[in-house]
């Protein structure tokens, strides 16, 4: 039979890939998209974004239920929790969305192969590409280009082996049939304190041991050290400076062994899990069939245009460098995509935020601190406490501030970091002004609804002037 002929041949179903097949068939290409999972959506909508906030947003709604609501004179008796109702939801969700992206495909006359895809060769300035289905049988398809989105998937820990069940990654966490005792996650960033706090809210000991002297590396300083007393005052437990050398089985109980200042220590529970990070899924892909460069940290090599070392062949989100951000890979695939169409595509870099959705929210955007010290860039800072805001008073969620940094010389926006509610929808404000070079005076003299948590950052903007009106 011979091979099967599209304008361009998506590898993974992804935020990047599904978002990118979708516009390449919305500027008229014909498209095919090969997926090895029976359900669209990538690790993202799957096992990672979307129900991890499904249970966090269900656990935080019970936590406060319990613990919160009295405060309002809300008196609740009795409330327990249905785990399984709470998974139930969650699998919903994904299940709702999933279903929503296989529409979209119908929709756009997007192509499917269910199987795992795979460089296979070049022919006549085509790309081939072989689809191999769960049962061994294999599918060829010729593209004029390919776009590689295959993503991420969590990384291994020297010494701690992985078994599915007791000492797992995020996938597991997702999808424990009971609330741990003790919970141990080795790992202080985004998915290990997300995760963990799902479950401490639920009613497990948790224990976070952590390599770095600081939680969540990357992120600003003052509001890392800002949300980890925050997060030791709600229960949660943080050895740092560690490294663990090794977790061991025994029946229902994991030993972790870790050293701390030259001594070894041991801590024991029922459930671990492993979130040191994770790494670029490009096995098996057949790069070095066709010759496409990897670096040292096996991420794809490409240009300032998504292009590989071979014509042709393009790569975007998780596998090449860069913050692992779903919506980043999205942003990607478009640019990529309209470039091979319309001649251009593009990517503002600086004005991607990334969100850790714990109690309070994280959220920057642009440079941190310690990024413009290092490059010497001269810079204005202001900062403003959720504590002087009314709304946030009304809310009874006054943790954390806004901090703003802008240039010295041009009061340019260069970052921000919010710390406190709702933190993940404020930085838009921030996104969209730094698109438009805007300054802290631009954020300062626009008018922001009262009362509002948006208010933050308007004073956080004023503290930039040393202007700042409620403080």
């Amino acid at each position: 039979m011979p091979p099967h002929q599209f304008d361009l041949v998506v590898i993974g179903a992804g935020p990047g890939g599904y978002v990118g097949a979708i516009r390449a068939a919305q500027l008229g290409l014909t498209v095919a998209c090969v997926e090895k999972e029976s359900a669209l959506g990538g690790t993202c909508l799957r096992v990672g974004c979307i129900p991890s906030k499904a249970l966090l947003e269900s656990s935080e709604l019970y936590h406060k239920t319990r613990k919160d609501l009295a405060q309002h004179g809300i008196i609740v008796s009795g409330a327990s929790l249905d785990l399984a109702a709470m998974l139930k939801r969650k699998d919903t969700i994904v299940r709702q969305l999933t279903t929503g992206i296989a529409g979209l495909f119908k929709k756009n006359k997007i192509t499917r192969f269910a199987g795992s895809g795979s460089l296979a060769g070049q022919r006549d300035g085509h790309t081939l590409v072989v689809c191999t289905a769960a049962d061994g049988s294999r599918t060829e398809l010729v593209a004029k280009h390919v776009l590689i989105a295959t993503g991420s998937e969590p990384t291994a820990l020297r010494g701690v082996e992985l078994d599915g069940d007791r000492v797992g990654t995020s996938t597991e966490a997702l999808a424990y049939s009971s609330v741990p005792n003790h919970l141990i996650v080795i790992g202080a960033g985004v998915i290990g304190l997300e995760l963990g706090s799902v479950w401490l809210r639920l009613g497990s000991q948790v224990t976070v041991l952590e390599y770095l002297e600081r939680i969540l590396p990357g992120t600003d300083a003052e509001i890392a050290t800002a949300a980890l007393k925050v997060f030791k005052k709600q229960g949660m437990v943080f050895e740092l400076g560690v490294k663990v050398t090794g977790a061991t089985l025994d029946g229902d109980v994991v030993t972790v062994s870790y050293a701390k200042d030259g001594v070894v220590h041991t801590i024991s529970a029922d459930r671990v899990l492993v979130a040191v990070g994770r790494k670029p899924h490009t096995d098996k892909l057949g790069l070095d069939v066709v010759g496409v460069q990897v670096d040292n940290r096996g991420r794809i090599i490409t240009d300032n245009h998504f292009a590989t070392s071979i014509a042709g062949i393009y790569a975007i989100g998780d596998v090449i460098a860069g913050p692992m951000l779903a919506h980043k890979a999205e942003e990607e695939a478009v640019a990529c995509v309209e470039r091979l169409v319309t001649g251009w595509g593009h990517v503002d870099y600086a004005s991607i935020p990334g969100i850790v959705y714990t109690d309070p929210e994280i959220a920057t955007v642009g440079q941190s601190e310690e990024e413009l010290k290092a490059a010497n860039i001269p810079y204005r800072k202001g900062s403003f406490p959720f504590m002087a805001n009314g709304r946030a008073k009304a809310l009874a969620q006054t943790d954390g501030l806004v901090k703003l940094l802008a240039h010295a010389d041009t009061d340019q926006v260069l970052g921000c970091a919010i710390f406190g509610p709702r933190a993940g929808d404020l930085i838009a404000e921030v996104a969209v002004a730094m698109a438009f070079g805007a300054s802290s005076e631009d954020i300062a003299r626009a008018c922001h609804a009262h009362p509002t948590l948006a208010e933050v950052v308007k004073e956080a903007a004023l503290a930039v002037g040393g202007r700042a009106l409620h403080v």
